[in-house]
């Protein structure tokens, strides 16, 4: 009887980059977060973990935190020839002690195979929201309005500084956005726009372009402004040019997020069914 593969964990490498590419792209399990960011770009940031069998990869788990505090599971592939729990058992515990030396809180993932929702069930990751899509298919030819106090605008490079201290204020440290990160979604738009008073970036969307139409990915209003109007004026805003273009438009959101369900809702969104889960673990 042949003896068991010996696995054997080490930091990713640059090296492993085409390896890692294989990996990703052609193994049956694989969980890649929805990201900004290619899985590749983490290699060089901790945690990012490899399993080897010889001369072998089999096992990749990357968890890097994004803002600093909390950590998303960015990667988690694994070959057909490894048991993907086998794989897990050997990866997040290291992976888990180097976030808690970087001082971070909680890791979360959005797992969207019942495979890895039951590796994180087992883990003791804690169910705690889900994340929700709706679609706006109307064809109103809304215009763009705001108040007479506000000025919006198309996004420039020169307001990604502003546009993330409003980020930073509005959502809750598990889904505030990076300067970084922040950078990459601009660069990925396909329609960014703000709102601003006197100087002051106050509320802004992201939405990205495809073959699909339209998706707001990103929509924030700084607390000292809600409730006046703002984030209806930025998503009218997108739907004037979905109408313009006949794009599909669509948005998700946390299902605990009451405020922004309301706000799509009033808009003309329904809710499409998609419903993604969220799972959390506290490390502090």
């Amino acid at each position: 009887m042949a003896a068991p593969a010996v696995l054997s964990l080490r930091p990713a490498m640059e090296e492993d980059r085409s390896r890692l590419a294989n990996l990703l792209h052609f193994e049956t399990y694989v969980h890649r977060h929805l990201d900004w960011r290619q899985p590749l770009d983490w290699l060089g940031q901790d945690p990012y973990f490899v399993l080897e069998t010889g001369e072998r990869l089999s096992a990749a788990l990357a968890c890097q935190p994004d803002p600093p505090g909390v950590a998303w599971v960015r990667i988690f592939a694994v070959a057909t020839r490894l048991d993907p729990a086998e794989a897990w058992t050997n990866l997040w515990p290291h992976a888990r002690d180097s976030l808690v030396k970087l001082g971070v809180g909680s890791v979360a993932a959005i797992p969207l195979q019942d495979w890895f929702v039951k590796i994180l069930s087992k883990s003791r990751f804690q169910h705690v929201q889900n994340v929700v899509v709706l679609e706006w298919a109307g064809k109103e030819k809304y215009q763009s309005e705001t108040g007479n106090l506000w000025n919006l605008r198309r996004m420039e490079k020169a307001d990604l500084e502003q546009v993330h201290k409003v980020d930073e204020s509005a959502f809750a440290p598990l889904w505030q956005n990076s300067l970084e990160a922040i950078k990459k979604a601009y660069e990925q738009s396909g329609f960014a726009s703000l709102i601003e008073t006197e100087g002051k970036v106050i509320a802004y969307q992201i939405s990205t372009r495809s073959s699909q139409g339209l998706h707001l990915a990103r929509l924030a209003t700084h607390p000292e402004f809600q409730g006046r109007g703002l984030g209806t004026a930025l998503v009218k805003d997108i739907q004037v040019q979905a109408s313009r273009n006949q794009d599909r438009l669509t948005v998700n959101t946390q299902d605990t997020n009451t405020p922004s369900l309301r706000l799509y809702q009033k808009m003309g969104f329904k809710h499409t069914g998609d419903r993604f889960p969220v799972y959390e673990y506290q490390l502090a």
